[in-house]
């Protein structure tokens, strides 16, 4: 009964005019971020940290974590309408939500990307306000060496997720990796394969390979055909819902990606992105229904499963912040700085020092998550009328877009011209019909595994054995392996190349 009485006091703080209209302007404002590609939460957050001296802590905090969850919802949005991912972790969601906007049934992906969303959002907060304290025993329970397991696990996962051929799925990792490894050496501070070129010594940045490979490198695809065939949405949209049988397949796909969304969300290190990743590969391991459209052609499981993954991985991602006062990702460190420039330090302690803000901010998760529904589910008409525009419009404002977005990240005319070489390169993957979300999948975990590699070899000095000795790590490693093993038996294989046969 404890928890129903912090909720009442949490719902009583959330319900304020002043903490409802920072809720509201969050939400609008996350779901805008989403919407254009490139300017993601952490550049917005960091541009609104000074705002936020002048609000009341909780306020601050209701309306950062408002333009957080905002943002999963809207980046939806540009991936199943123009192939643009317009956050990280909606990469997965480009893959079947765009087939299916060119099969005209953009609003049924656009309604199962939000309700999913909803859901997962609300079990996701229902987990943080009951579990918060012993999941995060859970989360101690992982060092570096679990985490190089966890994100081997991901990327094997990649290529089973990748469709066509195994080899050139193990290859887009690789370069993934490679890519990943230009920059600055995290512990010796030198710079590594930048070719002495000084805007290469902080790395390739994700935005910029994301709009190129995605953006630049389909509009590329697209002009380089003839006029009769190109790629036109007009006069083929059907349907802004989705219809019985689709509800009957979202479900149980909703249901697995927050569960796993849910328990990933806790983990350091792109909860969100990871769990999108693992809910598709997911999906993609369960048996297609008779008469269900394969993945990769348009399946609405392949939209609603990452949705409600994301979604939950975002709102459990607060529970090692609250209890622990350790930032599982970007966000999460900027939310750190919100609460030290109020005088709130961020631990144990926030839940018994200052539990209004606490249960008011968690409170405050489901009212967001209710406003983006309403907010989102109405606009749908409206965001499928951009597929309506003609293409010779469409394609110079996503470029025009693309360059705004790359540009504000870092105020750098390098980066645009960085999204142009990734477009003539993601031109170049689509000419060889590889399929480019492992790449990024492999750029992101990339950095993320070398220095979890190095800091288990430098705390066992240099034993490689204590991956194997530490129960946690062998589990994932072995089901790593076994999901290799899986992939490679001929029956299987076979399968897999009939589920990606090309029309």
């Amino acid at each position: 009964m404890e928890l129903i009485d912090h909720l009442s006091m949490g719902f009583g703080v959330a319900f304020t005019f002043t903490n409802l209209l920072y809720c509201l302007g969050g939400c609008i404002l996350g779901t805008l971020i989403g919407v254009l590609p490139g300017i993601g939460p952490v550049a917005t957050i960091a541009m609104l940290l000074p705002a936020t001296y002048a609000l009341p802590p909780v306020s601050a905090l209701i309306m950062l974590a408002g333009i957080y969850y905002g943002a999963q919802y809207g980046g939806s949005t540009t991936a199943i309408l123009v192939n643009l991912p317009g956050e990280s972790s909606s990469v997965v969601t480009v893959i079947d939500g765009y087939q299916m906007a060119r099969k005209g049934r953009a609003g049924p992906a656009l309604a199962a990307a939000g309700l999913g969303s909803f859901f997962a959002g609300c079990v996701g907060t229902l987990i943080l306000a009951a579990f918060a304290p012993p999941l995060t025993e859970l989360a101690f329970k992982f060092g570096p060496a679990e985490y190089f397991s966890l994100m081997i696990l991901g990327l094997i996962g990649a290529v089973v997720l990748a469709s066509g051929s195994l080899l050139k799925a193990i290859g887009m990792i690789v370069l993934g990796l490679l890519l990943g490894l230009v920059g600055t050496d995290v512990n010796s501070g030198v710079a590594r394969y930048s070719f002495d070129v000084p805007e290469l010594t902080d790395g390739i940045g994700f935005v910029a390979i994301a709009m190129g490979v995605f953006g630049y490198g389909e509009i590329i695809a697209n002009l380089s055909r003839p006029d009769d065939e190109r790629e036109v949405f007009t006069a083929k949209v059907s349907g802004l819902f989705p219809t019985k049988e689709d509800f009957k397949r979202m479900i149980p796909a909703v249901l697995r990606g927050t569960a796993l969304g849910s328990s990933l969300g806790i983990l350091p290190g792109g909860g969100a992105l990871l769990s999108a990743f693992a809910a598709y590969t997911i999906e993609k391991k369960t048996k297609l229904h008779p008469g269900e459209v394969p993945f990769g052609k348009g399946n609405i499981r392949g939209v609603a499963a990452p949705e409600a993954a994301n979604n939950a991985g975002a709102q459990t991602s607060f529970i090692p912040l609250l209890t622990l006062g350790i930032p599982p990702n970007a966000v999460m460190a900027l939310m750190v700085g919100a609460m030290t420039i109020h005088n709130i330090q961020p631990g144990p302690q926030v839940m018994t020092s200052n539990p209004e803000l606490f249960w008011g901010l968690i409170a405050s998760m489901w009212l967001g998550n209710a406003m983006l529904v309403i907010l989102n589910l109405p606009l749908i008409g409206m965001w499928i009328k951009l597929l309506t525009v003609p293409y010779k419009f469409l394609f110079p404002a996503i470029v025009l877009f693309c360059a705004i977005g790359v540009y504000s990240t870092n105020n750098n005319t390098w980066d645009i011209w960085m999204v142009g070489i990734f477009g003539f390169v993601g031109y170049t993957f689509f000419k060889l019909g590889c399929e480019p979300a492992p790449l990024l999948l492999g750029f992101i975990l990339g950095p993320m595994m070398e220095e979890n590699l190095r800091r288990s070899l430098l705390l066992s000095r240099g034993d490689w054995s204590v991956f194997v000795t530490r129960p946690i790590s062998l589990g994932l490693l072995l089901a790593a392996a076994l999901l290799l093993v899986i992939v490679l038996l001929p029956a299987v294989k076979a399968k897999r190349e009939e589920a990606f046969v090309e029309d």
